[in-house]
């Protein structure tokens, strides 16, 4: 029996490394979407820090100072936030678009397997019809050569079709 090739089996090699870094891809923008979620976290409790301080210092007696600085640390801490706000939502735009790519590469890599698998298929049936064609020629041989033992391919009692005319 002959051995399956797979005509394209560099194409599913290559479409098997897509998939691998597109994977890698998808996991570094998972990792990027974290830190931007930490620092966004980080920032939040830096304004809440702030925020009570600034209660604090309204409880007791303090400069005017005091209070417009913390005032102001609050606002600056506002304007950190609405940038961290967009760094996250680009690293959640990367993270989609990473995992679309995926998805697309894991679809052309599932279509190559499936043709993959009907090549295999379609081989296995053409080699099961050259069997049969080997099998039928070595019957259709043994039995001409009977026929010849016979007397001149005729058929005879020992088949049970009785003597030839």
């Amino acid at each position: 029996m002959a051995k399956f090739r797979y005509r394209m089996q560099s194409i599913l090699n290559i479409k098997y490394q897509l998939e691998t870094q597109a994977k890698m891809e998808v996991g570094r923008a998972q990792m990027r979407l974290n830190e931007e979620q930490e620092k966004r976290q980080m920032l939040i409790d830096r304004k809440e820090a702030y925020m009570e301080e600034g209660r604090r210092m309204r409880k007791r007696a303090l400069r005017a100072t005091d209070l417009r600085d913390n005032r102001n640390a609050v606002l600056i801490m506002d304007e950190m936030i609405a940038v961290q706000e967009l760094e996250v939502r680009k690293a959640e735009d990367a993270l989609e678009k990473a995992r679309e790519k995926l998805t697309e590469i894991m679809q052309e890599r599932k279509m190559h397997e499936k043709l993959k698998e009907k090549a295999l298929l379609q081989f296995l049936e053409e080699e099961k019809a050259a069997e049969f064609k080997v099998v039928d020629e070595l019957t259709s041989y043994t039995y001409g050569q009977r026929g010849k033992e016979n007397g001149n391919g005729s058929r005879s009692d020992e088949y049970g079709y009785g003597t030839p005319h």
